[in-house]
């Protein structure tokens, strides 16, 4: 049985989400319920035209993300289809609590472990590696291509972008965005708000709401 997926967010970052989840239900893969395989079927979005319904394969454009209490009811899941930390945050708050799960999304061209664990909401993208005891928490991207090695913890709506890579046993806060390309020393912790500059190499424990940057990463407020 397919399910019907709600993109929330239709930039794009949606149209990755939908291009992965295209390709786990062509390759048979389900929709880390237990639930089967899932297809998107709509997408909430507040610009008239978004990006994701003039890919490809466009998807019909549903309303704003403020009808998301109407239109979610239509569906048997949806996911946060937005790329930017902070906006994925005010849309979670306003959400609340949904009758309606959040599916995560993994794309048939990641690799992760059979002892790791991805919550609900969470996208892993194409090329990326979730390695042993590693766990991606609710509504969390681990985008293109990124590394959690073992034993890591990423926080719920912490974005790991493109090439990033944390070491074993790093713990990451919520709502955290390491940029693309910077690296994260193993046994690191990464405080919850904070941002960490692309090519950025961190080597000491970061704050909470901090913003470094370099090599060494240092932080710049």
């Amino acid at each position: 049985m397919t399910h019907r997926l709600l993109l929330v967010g239709g930039g794009g970052h949606a149209t990755v989400v939908a291009e992965a989840a295209r390709a786990g239900h062509r390759a048979g893969a389900g929709a880390g319920t237990g639930a089967g395989p899932i297809h998107p079927a709509g997408v909430l979005d507040d610009h008239e035209r978004p990006r994701v319904c003039a890919a490809d394969e466009p998807l019909e454009r549903l309303g704003t993300l403020g009808d998301f209490a109407a239109v979610v009811t239509g569906h048997d899941g949806w996911i946060l289809a937005l790329g930017d930390v902070a906006l994925r945050r005010g849309v979670l708050d306003a959400i609340g609590t949904c009758p309606v799960p959040a599916l995560r999304v993994v794309h048939p061209a990641s690799v992760r472990s059979g002892s790791a664990t991805i919550d609900a909401g969470a996208f892993i993208g194409p090329g990326a590696i979730v390695q042993a005891g590693a766990s991606v928490g609710p509504h969390a991207i681990v985008n293109s291509g990124a590394i959690v090695e073992h034993d890591c913890r990423v926080g719920a709506n912490s974005h790991l972008g493109p090439r990033s890579t944390i070491g074993g046993g790093v713990t990451v806060g919520r709502d955290v965005l390491v940029g693309l390309g910077a690296c994260v020393l193993p046994g690191v912790r990464v405080g919850a708000g904070s941002v960490i500059g692309a090519g950025a190499v961190v080597i000491r424990d970061v704050p909470e709401g901090a913003r470094v940057v370099g090599v060494p990463a240092r932080s710049v407020g």
